[in-house]
C-alpha cells in the first residue's frame, strides 16, 4: 500500500501551463554568454586550425551553419553545412536541424557513459563578433543536439566579415572570414570539394563532408 497526496486541480492546471508556456517562448531557449562559459565547454588546443579545415571545405556563405564532430585529439571525424531555413532564431528548431545533420554524418554515442567525441558549430553570419540573441539560440541547441546524440558540447564559433570569434573564450582572428580565399586544407586528408556551379538551387542543397 502506498501513502501520498494528489496535486488539486488547480496546482495542476497551474504547472502544466508554465511548462506548455516554458516550451513555446524561444527566450526560453537561449544561452547567455554567461550560462554558456559556466557550462564547462571544452577548450580547442587550436581553433584557428579547426576553423580553417572548416572553412576549406564548405565555404560557408552567410547563414549556413557547420556542425563538426572531433575525435578527443580534435581530427575531424565528419562535418556537414547547412543553411539556416527559418526566419526566427528558435533554439529547439535549430536544434532539431543539428540533430538532423548529426544523425546523417556519424553513428550516436548515448551507450557510452562519457562522451569521448565533441560536436562543434562554426556559424557564418553578417554582423560583428558580439554575441546576439540568434548565437544563443544556437548555443542552446548544440547543447542540446550533442545531449540526444551522445556527444560532448563543444565550441561555437562565428565566422563574419572581420574574422571568426570563438564565443566565450575570447579568442579569435581576422582570416579566414567571409569571402576570403581558403587556406590550405589541414583539417582532414581528404581535398576540398569542388566550388558549386548549380546556382541558387544548389546553395540551398546540404553540402555533407565525413571522413
Amino acid at each position: 500500500m502506498t501513502f501520498g497526496f494528489a496535486p488539486s486541480s488547480a496546482a495542476s492546471t497551474s504547472s502544466s501551463a508554465a511548462l506548455s508556456a516554458a516550451s513555446t517562448t524561444p527566450l526560453a531557449r537561449t544561452l547567455e554568454p554567461a550560462e554558456w562559459a559556466a557550462a564547462g565547454i571544452p577548450l580547442l588546443r587550436n581553433p584557428r586550425e579547426v576553423v580553417s579545415g572548416l572553412y576549406a571545405r564548405h565555404r560557408p556563405l552567410p547563414l549556413t551553419a557547420v556542425v563538426a564532430v572531433l575525435d578527443p585529439d580534435e581530427r575531424l571525424l565528419a562535418s556537414a553545412s547547412f543553411k539556416r531555413r527559418t526566419a526566427q532564431a528558435d533554439g529547439w528548431m535549430l536544434r532539431n536541424a543539428l540533430l538532423s545533420q548529426l544523425r546523417r554524418v556519424i553513428p550516436h554515442d548515448l551507450r557510452r557513459r562519457t562522451p569521448v567525441r565533441t560536436a562543434v558549430l562554426l556559424y557564418c553570419r553578417e554582423g560583428d563578433a558580439r554575441w546576439t540573441e540568434e548565437d544563443g539560440a544556437w548555443m542552446w541547441g548544440l547543447r542540446d543536439a550533442c545531449t540526444l546524440h551522445g556527444l560532448r558540447c563543444g565550441a561555437y564559433i562565428t565566422l563574419t566579415r572581420d574574422g571568426w570569434q570563438v564565443l566565450g573564450e575570447g579568442r579569435g582572428g581576422r582570416s579566414p572570414s567571409i569571402g576570403s580565399v581558403p587556406e590550405p586544407f589541414a583539417t582532414a586528408e581528404a581535398p576540398p570539394p569542388l566550388p558549386r556551379t548549380g546556382g541558387a538551387a544548389s546553395d540551398i542543397l546540404s553540402r555533407v563532408a565525413a571522413r
